[in-house]
């Protein structure tokens, strides 16, 4: 395993609105069996197991968070309710054979926790590769990699991160994943939200086509929905492999709750019918803290700040929990100060981080494009499925309020606080809208480049989720070739956009410069779909801009 942080002192060396109404699942005794039919071939025989991988996340200096989930009987599947309580051992070391221990402990799986378990280990070293694994019965776990960050006062020389969003099981194969965990070369990566998504079987597929099912069948609703639509993800190959070798930082968007969710609903919730949106999302958030390696700093939220050495700190946002409801788009209320996509404490959170910070790169994990995004003089055949995939009126000019768009007195302070305390190299790595962009971010669109830009932003497209060319139907790469010059003609502060492709990121951080490098894949319909650089751009320390550069890290 190559090792990407290179410490010179203070660090020991590494040794789319689509609605149902659905009722919920039946009582959970009714779910084992067709759940149990879900799970891979073989999986209901060996028990206890460990059938959805090992994970962990969050990387501390002296510390790391270990995820695992035990099936300890075949009817104990996942939003089930079933099975017995299960003693869950860890085993940390320095090497794969684990004959250099530095830690272990137990744990009980329940069924309270869905017989998920989480280890917060401390007293480790600093940017230090360590391997673990999990027992239960007798039976052991996959082995797994992880990293430590670097101590904080370290001078570290260099970071490399993966960058995914968007990853819609039944739209294809998580080959983008699969990429990843082959490079070797990863600290972490980064998940900036729709890691899964909540739609029942058939509504959002690839091209209207489900490639595979995904469980359960109907629309997630309930505590053992959300459970279940876990489980089912983590059954996927590609992503147990990127598990297995670097930790995540995860944060989440508005699938992992529903369509567009806010802090009062959603789009794709019907208050009544679909339950109480209260419960929804509590079940939601529940389930999502059972399953993912994310250690929240404020319970219920995911907004928190990791650290890397003197090199970089990322801050991590959570724009789902306390947003008020999307403004109508191109309406005034987008401007309406008491409106919030952060919630009045985040905003002083991130604020205050920015400002305190005495990193070199300031890096956001941002689940929404913050940069802002007009539509210009688009052909009504381009306008109308751009406006599907962004909720734009589609017979006219508007803005995507689900963005930072609809909320742009918060933008407006944040980027006004970066000015005026000369905070520099900030960097937003965003999500969500299925495409890849390369952004300054403008104090003032309308008056750029003449007004200066506050920040960057480098925003990652889909894994599998649908971009412009699906929604056309057409051959990849189409709609990108003439859209593409349109928006930028329309945005001067964008660099670049590909509307149609699917893939991932990767960001290597130094202190002259972050650069972003898009990967694409061949096929997301393929499970051995291959991957290609596509472009790279980078931010040059002191710089606030973006430029392209001809070369992948």
């Amino acid at each position: 395993m190559t090792s990407r942080y290179r410490a010179t002192e203070g660090v020991n060396p590494p040794s789319p609105r689509r609605r149902t109404v659905v009722k919920a699942a039946a009582a959970t005794a009714v779910l084992a069996g067709p759940l149990v039919a879900a799970l891979p071939a073989g999986a209901a025989t060996q028990t206890p197991a460990f059938l959805h991988g090992v994970a962990s996340g969050d990387p501390l200096p002296d510390g790391i968070l270990l995820w695992t989930r035990v099936t300890p009987t075949a009817e104990a599947v996942p939003g089930s309710g079933l099975g017995p309580d299960t003693e869950v051992s860890w085993t940390v070391a320095r090497d794969k054979g684990f004959t250099n221990v530095v830690s272990r402990g137990s744990l009980t799986a329940s069924a309270a926790s869905d017989h998920t378990v989480k280890a917060d280990i401390r007293g480790l070293e600093p940017a230090t590769d360590y391997y673990f694994r999990f027992s239960a019965g007798g039976t052991d776990s996959p082995t797994a990699r992880t990293r430590t960050a670097p101590a904080a006062d370290a001078n570290v020389t260099g970071l490399r991160f993966g960058v995914v969003t968007c990853a819609n099981w039944e739209a294809g194969y998580f080959s983008s994943y699969r990429h990843l965990a082959a490079r070797g070369d990863l600290d972490a990566w980064l998940h900036l939200g729709d890691y899964i998504y909540e739609y029942k079987s058939g509504e959002y597929g690839t091209r209207g086509t489900v490639v595979r099912p995904h469980a359960p069948l109907n629309e997630i609703v309930t505590l053992a929905d959300y459970r279940t639509r876990h489980g089912r993800y983590k059954t996927d190959p590609d992503l147990q492999a990127l598990h297995l070798k670097a930790p995540v930082i995860a944060i989440w968007d508005d699938h992992e709750f529903a369509d567009n969710a806010w802090s009062g609903g959603a789009v794709n919730h019907t208050e009544g019918a679909e339950g109480t949106w209260t419960a929804r999302q509590a079940a939601a958030k529940q389930a999502y803290f059972e399953w993912m390696p994310v250690r929240p700093a404020i319970a219920g939220t995911t907004y928190r700040r990791l650290r890397f050495g003197r090199l970089a700190d990322l801050s991590l946002l959570d724009l789902r929990s306390f947003r008020s409801q999307q403004a109508s788009s191109g309406s005034g209320a987008v401007d309406d100060p008491d409106r919030t996509i952060t919630g009045r404490a985040q905003l002083d959170w991130l604020k205050a981080g920015l400002k305190a910070s005495d990193t070199k790169w300031r890096l956001v994990g941002n689940s929404v494009m913050i940069a802002p995004f007009v539509i210009g003089s688009l052909t009504a055949d381009l306008l109308k499925p751009l406006a599907k995939l962004l909720d734009l009126p589609q017979d006219g000019i508007g803005v995507n309020t689900d963005q930072w768009d609809g909320y742009t007195d918060d933008r407006r302070e944040l980027l006004a606080h970066l000015r005026s305390n000369a905070i520099g190299n900030t960097v937003f790595l965003t999500g969500d809208i299925h495409m890849s962009w390369a952004n300054d971010v403008p104090v003032d669109a309308g008056t750029y480049p003449l007004s200066p830009s506050a920040a960057t932003e480098f925003v990652i497209t889909s894994v599998t989720s649908d971009n412009l060319d699906d929604l056309v139907k057409v051959p990849e790469g189409t709609v990108s070739a003439l859209a593409a010059p349109l928006i930028q003609a329309a945005n001067r502060h964008v660099h670049w956009v590909d509307t149609d492709r699917h893939g991932y990121g990767v960001l290597d951080i130094t202190a002259d410069r972050a650069q972003m490098d898009y990967y694409v894949l061949s096929d997301r319909t393929s499970p051995t779909a291959t991957s290609s650089w596509e472009r790279s751009y980078r931010t040059r320390s002191g710089t606030q801009k973006v430029e392209r550069t001809y070369d992948p890290v």
